[in-house]
């Protein structure tokens, strides 16, 4: 008991921030985010299917990579969920709270690494507060308690990466000791989040050629065990990400496969071009400056070239962040503005103090490489799930800029500087804190798919009295949606999955169905759903988006179009209506 006592009150400050990283991470999980989006629900019901036939939803038994209905998922997260998807069912508890844990996990995961780092040839002996504050300003970041509060892989990843950084420091200084605990950390990461399949092989070939002379020192065995544990772990999700579907979101997102941009770009910039030389003509062949000039090649160095500067830029950084609102908080950076300052600083006092050089590479490679898989992907220069990789990197380097600021001023510029900085960073903080508990519920509704929830669950209630039951497409595809707030039977789901599954229904035509449930939606030429009565009847309900009808019924129930029936009108939180459940009187 003495011993447990001393090694808390040793940690004070560490355990402290820890608890308000928790706190900040699981308080009102349950409310906030205001909905599971469908992806959360995808990771739910693909857990829920698990827990119930040891299948994923499309049948597949065990799989390395669940076959989700917009792409092949990688896993670990999805298993991570089956527990407390056992406890709490799809719910956003069940759904959200590993994320909520491997948050917390790699918020200490940071002060682990930025001791070995800093301790590393014993050249800074203040290791401990530097470790500290990087952990304080993870605890609080914007970017980590975004994602730590949903159902992302991103934050399990990170608490690989660090503690998998931290076993191979470890392993250098025991000589081998835990080598296959830190090989075995890192090769799971490709099992936890697409990105890692690019950035994990570039991190182990870079710290083996790094550190090569240290490694093959290491004893034998302790060598083979993390080979063997390389092999054991790496090779299966290899073999499944070239031969299994892994590589079908990679082939869809890349800036490579773009055919929106590549082709049409190179075309129209050569005629642009010949246009321009007057020799625009039919039968028109381009000319080897045409084809120097604009091509494949050309456009996609820019594109990615565009991603790499868009993400170290201080409106991804510190101004607007991922204009997806469920990455980032509405006209708020992934870091706090006042930020920027000790982040120079950090570059600055860094790359010019005497920290080990192998060190100072491993921060330059961690930042270049952990853009390098969203740079590679469209749209990825803003990215903040594909790029969190550079998160702990850059929280290192803002913390050792406000540390060594602060150790180069006299006693009482340090204290003028701590006021002030500290001060503006709570300000920051407090802001933060207020958009995103009020503001920030009701400006993202819609991104995290509010009221698709009620909506199913009143389905589910009524359904009774109905023979058939039309959910519309016009919003989003809405089966992951039915099917996970429904909990409608994996088993049953798995033998008669409706994609595919397509019969003819008037009004809507050719549609995807399971037993009563239809999704799609009133598609009729030169027709609304004022002319839906001629289409069912009051024995058919129809789950509409408000968007598809013009008034708002739940202001205005009487503007009701004639012949129909509002069974029962749902809102978003801000109580714009969302959906509508529609027969025929």
């Amino acid at each position: 008991m003495g011993k447990i006592f001393s090694l808390v009150t040793s940690h004070k400050s560490l355990i402290t921030i820890l608890l308000i990283a928790s706190f900040l991470r699981l308080w009102k999980l349950n409310e906030v985010p205001v909905s599971l989006f469908g992806d959360e629900l995808d990771v739910g019901y693909h857990a829920y299917s698990i827990l119930k036939t040891g299948k994923d939803y499309y049948g597949n038994p065990w799989p390395i990579h669940f076959h989700s209905i917009a792409e092949w998922r990688t896993p670990l997260y999805l298993y991570s969920a089956v527990p407390t998807v056992a406890i709490f069912g799809i719910s956003p508890l069940g759904v959200r709270l590993p994320a909520a844990i491997f948050g917390i996990l790699s918020v200490f995961g940071i002060y682990l690494v930025v001791k070995e780092l800093l301790g590393y040839n014993n050249v800074l002996t203040t290791r401990h507060p530097h470790a500290i504050l990087s952990t304080l300003l993870i605890a609080i970041s914007p970017w980590h308690i975004q994602y730590s509060r949903a159902g992302f892989e991103v934050t399990e990843l990170l608490a690989f990466l660090l503690l998998g950084l931290y076993f191979f420091f470890r392993a250098l200084r025991n000589k081998g000791n835990l080598l296959w605990v830190s090989i075995a950390l890192l090769t799971f990461t490709p099992w936890i989040y697409s990105t890692a399949k690019l950035f994990t092989p570039l991190l182990l070939i870079f710290i083996f050629q790094v550190w090569r002379k240290d490694i093959v020192k290491m004893p034998r065995t302790d060598l083979v065990k993390g080979v063997l544990a390389g092999l054991i772990i790496g090779l299966p999700i290899a073999f499944s990400t070239f031969f299994g579907g892994g590589t079908q979101r990679a082939q869809y997102t890349s800036v490579f496969t773009d055919p929106s941009t590549i082709e049409p770009e190179v075309g129209t910039a050569r005629l642009r071009d010949a246009a321009m030389r007057g020799d625009l003509a039919l039968g028109y062949v381009a000319t080897f400056s045409d084809r120097f000039f604009h091509n494949k090649v050309t456009f996609w160095m820019n594109a990615i070239t565009k991603n790499y500067l868009e993400s170290i830029s201080t409106d991804f950084l510190f101004e607007n962040g991922d204009p997806n609102l469920r990455h980032s908080i509405k006209g708020m950076g992934q870091f706090y503005k006042i930020e920027v300052i000790p982040l120079i600083l950090g570059l600055i006092l860094y790359f010019a103090s005497k920290i080990d050089r192998k060190i100072k590479f491993l921060l330059i490679f961690w930042i270049t490489f952990g853009v390098l898989p969203a740079a590679l992907t469209r749209d990825g220069g803003n990215h903040a799930t594909r790029l969190i990789l550079i998160l702990p990197p850059l929280i290192f380097l803002i913390s050792y800029g406000i540390f060594e600021t602060t150790t180069r001023l006299s006693k009482n510029l340090k204290i003028i500087f701590l006021i002030v900085y500290c001060l503006l960073l709570a300000v920051n903080f407090v802001f933060y804190q207020h958009t995103y508990w009020i503001h920030n519920p009701w400006d993202s509704e819609r991104w995290w798919h509010a009221g698709l929830k009620e909506s199913i669950q009143s389905i589910k209630d009524i359904e009774n009295g109905y023979d058939q039951v039309i959910i519309s497409m016009k919003g989003e595809p809405s089966w992951i949606f039915f099917a996970a707030w429904y909990q409608y039977p994996p088993d049953k789901w798995q033998t008669n999955f409706p994609i595919g599954n397509d019969v003819n229904v008037s009004g809507f035509g050719k549609i995807s169905h399971i037993d009563k449930f239809y999704f799609g939606t009133f598609n009729v030429e030169g027709k609304s759903l004022y002319d839906l009565p001629k289409y069912i009847d009051s024995k058919t309900l129809y789950m509409a988006v408000a968007k598809e009808m013009g008034p708002n019924l739940i202001l205005e129930p009487e503007r009701t179009p004639p012949g129909l029936k509002l069974v029962k009108a749902i809102p978003y939180p801000s109580g714009e209506p969302a959906y509508y459940l529609l027969t025929t009187n």
